[in-house]
């Protein structure tokens, strides 16, 4: 499988890649290369031009920012799975990253290409979505701030324009709430089949407050807010019972291995499971 003729930028900085974005037509950008590589050999994808952030340093951080962690975009998944500072105050995208992959895949696959391709069934999206991230893009007009909530439009699309780069992820400290990331590996592609990510606020035995989201049941990842709404003020022997709304209303994706029906109901049954285990701790 060879991908078709292309152009291969390798810009210096960010201004320099920016700069070429905004001048070539039909331009991919190239951050780890685990999703466009793949896609552009079996010429899925058939970009013009490759711009590589390779060489571009400063966008590999992992910093504390106010109330928030700073991610560059080309921090790898590794780097994202072992972060002291995310296990210690912001443990869910960490816990998340563990699972994406094998160790080969973790450690040149970067948050902000697996974010910008938005796969359907990829780790990151339920993470984000379910700490209320936020998404940096940068053009040559400037810095803009995408809610996590605005940012996936649907299969392989975001709300990232044509001359933006993703530079930043930034996600709230949750010290002292329970999380959990749990999925249902496809036995071939290690992708989701569905994937649960979690977010409880206990308040003595009740939840609080909750944040849920699924990846791998539509086309884009979701919050489950009828599973949220039926949990807030309620106590952990409710978790069964609300975890039946975790594919309300939701439009879901079949294949050879899982159909639609499938997959809601293995929804149902990986939020129960994680919401268990988060809450327990």
């Amino acid at each position: 499988m060879i991908p078709a003729n292309f152009d291969y930028e390798s810009p210096s900085n960010l201004n320099e890649a920016l700069d070429l974005l905004a001048s070539r037509e039909d331009a991919k950008i190239l951050a780890g290369g685990h999703s466009l590589l793949p896609a552009m050999k079996l010429r899925l994808a058939q970009p013009a031009t490759l711009i590589d952030l390779g060489r571009i340093s400063g966008l590999n951080y992992i910093r504390e920012s106010g109330n928030q962690i700073a991610i560059g975009a080309l921090s790898t998944h590794a780097d994202i799975a072992k972060s002291p500072l995310l296990l210690q105050a912001s443990p869910l995208l960490a816990l998340t990253a563990t699972q994406i992959g094998d160790i080969q895949v973790r450690n040149r696959g970067t948050v902000g290409g697996s974010l910008a391709q938005a796969h359907p069934a990829a780790d990151y999206p339920a993470a984000i979505l379910a700490l209320d991230a936020e998404i940096v893009a940068r053009s040559r007009s400037g810095e803009r701030v995408i809610p996590a909530s605005k940012f996936f439009d649907g299969m392989f699309a975001t709300a990232l324009k044509a001359d933006e780069i993703l530079t930043e992820v930034r996600v709230p400290k949750t010290l002292g709430e329970r999380v959990g990331y749990k999925k249902f590996h496809h036995p071939a592609s290690g992708y989701a089949v569905v994937g649960v990510a979690a977010r409880v606020k206990l308040a003595g035995t009740t939840i609080q407050d909750v944040w849920i989201a699924i990846t791998g049941v539509a086309d884009v990842a979701y919050r489950a807010t009828g599973v949220e709404a039926a949990l807030r003020g309620k106590g952990s022997s409710e978790v069964e019972a609300a975890s039946a709304h975790a594919a309300d209303g939701v439009d879901a994706i079949g294949d050879a291995f899982a159909s639609a029906e499938y997959r809601k109901h293995l929804a149902s049954v990986m939020v129960k499971r994680t919401l268990l285990e988060a809450i327990r701790g």
